[in-house]
């Protein structure tokens, strides 16, 4: 993404990854920055020969999520075996899976959760239909309607009378939302070494991947107050020549409930209105990703060099459609009859110019010319680029008894570039969506580094091999300026079945340049709760005293009977700004791990076992966050933290169906934090051997997490998420396990995996916004179980069947409101699956 410089992995061909090591701990000393608390290493294969053609189609159990995919490999390797070219082609398609096909997202929901109530968190309110309806909801001085389906006017009860549906004014927006996007991606890689002679080749790398999002949702929801800013109000007539005339369009019913609210002569209302005639808002992404690499290699006197230099782009256009030009409506809004008596638009320079007046009153009022008059395409263009050119040389020196110091150092120059810029209309927020500014931004970095192994003692007893290992990185950043990372270790191998091994880290990572740069780019968070919601004007404790003080809680309290009370659109109608920070400093992390692996080769039974466990701990200071925004009310109103308080704006007044006092904007911003924690243990075992007829493996991998925790502010105590999923959709259960089990006999075989995530809480910051007590809430335990088939008809040929999801695990109810929710799915995606049951049938064809 545009500011970001993560790997997209859909970018890597499967078929050309040897091995993926996963790497506990700090480790930029030899990565470099974003390689904080880890890192996942792909090693790819260093040749391939022949061809291999893998083609796969797949769907849901419920007939959707259909799913293509075609891949070609293929490679050449010379025959003294020094040089190989490889090439790869792929193609995939994904479809989409509506929320509406699914009985847990098909309908709009929330949930019933209030003040001291946990009991209710997992209650519904169902419906919970949006304000914004596609024949309007209009508000005149103090009285509010709709209209029927014969465009007839009636009360707006907006989830139904008995709060059931039935009667319901509401729309439902789970009709048009997603659970998975429809993807399609086209792919080409190629990768060689040629060797000039025995000591010296030249190797490159080049990749294309091209990918396509095409999808709907809901039309466009429109209010007033986006229209007439700030205050919303909509004129129902104009002053022509000092006379006031009516706009014909606006019913009698509401001029006649209507007066001048703004003191501008002119009687004016307030409206919500879903844009059923402009269709789902249809939006395209298109992203295509270049990256070309190259280099020499090779050995003078018995050391090893490396020099390369690598460019890549990434270019994204996104298209969009069913968004409003507001200055167009505005001009469509403010109509008086023309000669004729029909309506014109009041503006003579607009109407020259097109305008076309619009009737918002009622199902199917718009006219398709003044669609076409007040439509306004949307469109985002963005761009990152990276230049890279490095070296490195690697050798041993003499050194102890033990055995000769190896050595490797070199250099690395990096150039980020990033830039995203919206159309016009988006940049000054005139298409009554999200307002967002171009991002511009760059940045240069020199590193160099030093690593070695220090061989300490070698076939002593209890000491088969003892070897020191250490790493030193200096960055120079044209951002952050100096950066210094290590690390250093102990490799200590018992006997030829035991080694211990330990590391002591410290590790930085640069802010990207969306962290630094992006301007206040303009959101609409859900599921944020108000503390101050069913405060009374009486009360006398310290939160009640902060939210009385806030601008239009007061007099939301006193049209109230004393109870600060919000409406369903006040929970609905919360905006923000994200914002980044161009003083943002570099994290810096310390880590420690502690492992120990076994491999009892010397026992018969036990030769093909495999078994580690690593103890690690991570603290990062000073780390780049976006301040939660749930946190941050928390702060503001229940801890009295003014610095929080700056992220909030309040209502002062009631606009339309918004009350005085709720939240109009929560903003964010990037800063660094008090820093972030975790500690814990991965445990893993893995056997493989023959099993009567045939060969069996077994893998199990365990993580225990013992803390998470992280500071807001380098003041704040620390808040532990250990065992909770948080707002900002961290899920962290105290336990996770995957178990692989593959069985292979003759031409069959069948490969099981089962994926374990423990229970959960909800975010501890969300129940205490609640007066609920921390993790007295939350969701218990899942585990999912895939299963391949596969038969080998030729020895070219291997057919497969797999079956994910094969016992339909439902996904646990992260509904609505609460802290984890993914919009659509009434679950958090990033951890359960929302879809079910997956078969796919696929073939393999070797040459």
């Amino acid at each position: 993404m545009p500011g970001d410089t993560a790997v997209d992995l859909n970018t890597i061909p499967t078929d050309f990854i040897d091995r993926v090591e996963l790497l506990t701990g700090g480790a930029s000393a030899t990565y470099g920055s974003d390689a904080v608390a880890g890192v996942v290493n792909i090693i790819l294969k260093k040749n391939f020969s022949g061809v291999l053609l893998d083609a796969q189609t797949g769907r849901s159990n419920e007939g959707d999520d259909f799913k293509k995919k075609l891949a070609l490999t293929f490679g050449t390797t010379s025959a003294d075996g020094a040089s190989n070219v490889m090439g790869h082609f792929g193609y995939s398609k994904q479809g989409a899976v509506y929320s509406r096909d699914r009985p847990a997202s098909a309908v709009d929901q929330t949930s019933a959760i209030t003040q001291g109530h946990p009991e209710l968190a997992f209650a519904l309110k169902r419906p919970n239909f949006s304000g914004y309806a596609p024949q309007g909801h209009f508000f005149g001085d103090s009285e509010d309607f709709t209209y029927d389906a014969n465009n007839n006017i009636i009360p707006w009860s907006q989830n139904g009378a008995a709060g059931n549906g039935a009667g319901a004014t509401g729309f439902n927006r789970s009709a048009y939302r997603l659970i998975a996007v429809p993807t399609e991606r086209y792919l080409f890689a190629t990768n060689g070494n040629w060797a000039f002679n025995d000591s010296h080749s030249a190797f490159f790398e080049g990749t294309y991947a091209s990918s396509k999002v095409d999808a709907n949702i809901e039309p466009f929801a429109l209010g007033s107050d986006q229209v007439y800013k700030p205050s919303g109000q909509v004129p129902a007539a104009s002053l022509v020549n000092g006379v006031l005339v009516k706009n014909p369009l606006v019913p009698q019913y509401l001029y006649d409930r209507i007066s001048d609210t703004d003191g501008d002569g002119v009687p004016d209302y307030f409206f919500t209105r879903r844009l059923s005639e402009f269709g789902p808002r249809h939006s395209t992404v298109d992203r295509d990703t270049f990256r070309l690499a190259t280099g020499l290699k090779g050995t003078v006197r018995d050391w090893n060099y490396e020099a390369y230099l690598a460019y890549g782009k990434t270019k994204e256009a996104q298209n969009s459609t069913g968004q409003v030009n507001v200055m167009s409506l505005r001009n469509a809004l403010e109509a008086i009859p023309g000669p004729d008596g029909a309506p014109v638009c009041r503006d003579v320079h607009a109407t020259a110019e097109g305008c076309v007046p619009i009737n918002i009153f009622g199902y199917h009022s718009i006219t398709p010319a003044a669609l076409k008059y007040v439509t306004a395409p949307g469109s985002l263009e963005t761009a990152i680029t990276q230049k890279l050119v490095g070296g490195s040389v690697t050798g041993e020196v003499p050194g102890l008894a033990a055995g000769r110091i190896g050595i490797a150092a070199g250099f690395e120059w990096r150039s980020e570039d990033s830039s995203a810029i919206p159309d016009p209309l988006t940049q000054s927020g005139l298409n009554a969506g999200n307002a967002l500014p171009p991002t511009f931004g760059n940045f240069l970095v020199r590193e160099v580094f030093v690593e070695t192994r220090v061989p300490l003692l070698k076939d002593r007893p209890f000491a088969r091999e003892l070897s020191f290992l250490g790493t030193v990185r200096h960055g120079d950043y044209s951002t952050v300026g100096s950066t210094n990372s290590w690390n250093a270790g102990l490799e200590w191998g018992v006997t030829s079945d035991f080694k211990l091994r330990g590391t002591r880290a410290q590790s930085t990572r640069a802010p990207n340049i969306n962290e630094l740069f992006q301007a206040p780019s303009q959101d609409f968070p859900t599921g944020l709760v108000d503390p101050c919601e069913g405060v009374a004007f009486s009360g006398t404790s310290a939160l009640a005293v902060n939210c009385r003080n806030a601008p239009g809680v007061a007099a939301n309290m006193a049209a109230h009977g004393g109870v600060f009370t919000l409406n369903q659109a006040d929970q609905q109608g919360i905006s923000g700004y994200n914002t980044g920070n161009p003083n943002l400093k570099a994290e810096k992390g310390r880590s420690t791990t502690i492992g120990l692996v076994v491999t009892p080769r010397s026992v018969p039974m036990l030769r093909r076992f495999t078994f580690t466990v690593d103890y690690f701990t991570i603290k990062i200071a000073d780390a780049i966050v976006n301040t939660d925004r749930q946190y941050a009310l928390d702060q503001c109103y229940n801890q009295n933290n003014q610095a929080f308080c700056s992220f909030i704006t309040r209502r002062p007044a009631a606009v339309g169906n918004l009350s005085s006092g709720s939240i109009q904007y929560s903003n964010i911003a990037s800063t660094n934090s008090g820093g972030f924690g975790t500690e814990g243990v991965d445990v893993t075992a893995s056997w493989s051997d023959k099993v009567g007829p045939g060969n069996l493996s077994a893998r199990l991998a365990w993580t225990w997490l013992r803390q998470l925790w992280q500071k807001a502010t380098p003041e704040a105590e620390k808040n532990s998420d250990v065992g909770e999923i948080t707002a900002a959709n961290t899920n962290a259960p105290r336990n996770r396990a995957g178990l692989n089990l593959a069985y292979k006999w003759g031409p069959a075989g069948v490969n099981w995996t089962a994926t374990y995530t423990g229970p959960v809480s909800l975010d501890d910051q969300f129940l205490k916004s609640l007066s609920i007590a921390p993790g007295t809430v939350g969701v218990g335990s899942r585990t999912y179980n895939d299963f391949q088939f596969t038969y080998d008809v030729k020895k070219y040929l291997q057919l497969y069947l797999g079956i994910d999801n094969a016992f339909n695990a439902k996904a646990p109810p992260i509904i609505s409101g609460l802290p984890g929710n993914v919009t659509g799915t009434e679950t958090d995606t990033s951890t359960y699956d929302a879809i079910g049951r997956r078969y796919y049938l696929g073939l393999r064809i070797t040459l």
